[in-house]
């Protein structure tokens, strides 16, 4: 009965490409899409599994290949992937996948309420896992972000710098402002704006191995009188800041915090002041997380539409003066660190086993290859509290032509 529905499923759903499926009892059903696209062929290593692709296929897709019980001929992981996203974003929600997606729609408000406690929970299942794996992959500052990749040739370490000097620009800093930074990660935003900027930071996470870190390299650089990482969740945050910027922790907030999260950044900007707020977005109308992303990479976890953000900074009583939106940098960035893990490999497996190894290299290219086929973003807005608190033209960006 399950292979039979999954059968079915599969020939509504390759709509691009060749899929080629050995079945657990050795058949081999092929399923060719009109439009041109990868051929793959995979084994399915027992029964329990075709009935889970049938009720959860992403769960049980990520699951399957983590554990080595789906497994693709000569581990082409990047074709699979390119072909299930591909065929995802050309229909939508499959119409046999629909009622799970309504329901996970209705249910998701309460799936990430995300009270401090869970928030760091939440926040250690991720960032709590041993600083050497994340040595493996990112470069020496640490930026877990989106790069700018303002040449297509640039080097990672260069596009990181890219992003930073880019965001610094849209804050206007100013020698000894002080600025807040909302999930300061391993430290390297605060450490640049304190260093070269000149601002006083202050910098909040709810990691304790990024605090660590960050206090370390705080004291390594002799910026301790200029920069104070803080083990606190943000929203315990006291005082008024000439500026304050959060990368990549918007999407960790939670949908019933939007509002409170503009509400806070709101109450803590000086009525002059500026703010930045960088983060994955969609480029379609809200949704839900992957069940997979969720359980084992970001719990709690959300990437947000654009309307989400607009309609709770309204509410807050906040003015966007400027909304970027980066396509493909992202992209280009996970390709760089996916590529980074892979040379890295026998390392990342004297950390932790294959499993975990394999379960990592599908999280970094599954999601390199939805910011390339499935309408994935990245968005920087700029707030504030004052419609003149930053200039009128962007030539304070880009200087004049």
């Amino acid at each position: 009965m399950w292979s039979s529905a999954l059968d079915r499923f599969l020939k509504g759903f390759v709509r691009q490409g060749h899929l080629s499926v050995t079945y657990p009892s050795g058949r081999v059903h092929v399923y060719r899409g009109d439009a041109p696209g990868p051929d793959i062929s995979v084994a399915l290593k027992d029964f329990a599994l075709v009935r889970h692709l049938v009720l959860s296929p992403e769960m049980a897709v990520g699951e399957a290949y983590s554990d080595g019980r789906l497994t693709i001929e000569q581990d082409d992981l990047e074709g699979f992937l390119r072909l299930c996203i591909a065929n995802v974003a050309a229909q939508g929600k499959n119409w046999t996948k629909r009622p799970m997606h309504v329901l996970r729609y209705l249910r998701r408000r309460a799936a990430q309420f995300n009270p401090a406690t869970r928030a760091r929970d939440n926040v250690a299942h991720h960032y709590d896992l041993s600083g050497a794996l994340y040595d493996l992959f990112l470069e020496p500052d640490r930026q877990y972000s989106c790069a700018y990749f303002q040449r297509p040739d640039m080097t990672l370490e260069e596009a990181q710098a890219a992003k930073k000097a880019h965001i610094a620009r849209k804050l206007l800093l100013e020698p000894g402002m002080r600025v807040l930074d909302i999930g300061c990660g391993w430290g390297g935003m605060g450490l640049t704006l304190a260093r070269d900027y000149g601002a006083q930071v202050v910098g909040v996470t709810l990691s304790e191995e990024q605090h660590r870190m960050a206090r370390h390299r705080a004291r390594e650089a002799g910026l301790e009188d200029r920069v104070d990482f803080r083990l606190m969740d943000y929203r315990s945050v006291d005082g008024q800041f000439d500026r304050i910027v959060s990368v990549g922790m918007f999407e960790h907030v939670g949908v019933p915090h939007y509002e409170e999260y503009f509400d806070k950044i709101r109450r803590l900007l000086k009525e002059d002041g500026a703010a930045l707020v960088h983060t994955i977005g969609r480029a379609k109308p809200p949704g839900t997380t992957n069940p997979w992303i969720d359980k084992y990479i970001f719990p709690g976890g959300y990437v947000p539409a654009l309307s989400e953000m607009s309609r709770a900074v309204e509410d807050a009583g906040l003015i966007a003066t400027d909304v970027e939106v980066w396509r493909l940098h992202y992209a280009e960035t996970l390709r760089h660190w996916y590529d980074r893990f892979m040379e890295n490999l026998a390392e990342a497996r004297a950390l932790y086993d294959e499993q975990f190894c394999r379960m990592w290299r599908y999280y970094l290219k599954a999601s390199e290859l939805t910011f390339r086929l499935d309408r994935q973003v990245v968005f920087q807005m700029q707030l504030a509290r004052s419609q003149d608190a930053v200039p009128l033209t962007r030539d304070y960006l880009y200087g004049r032509n």
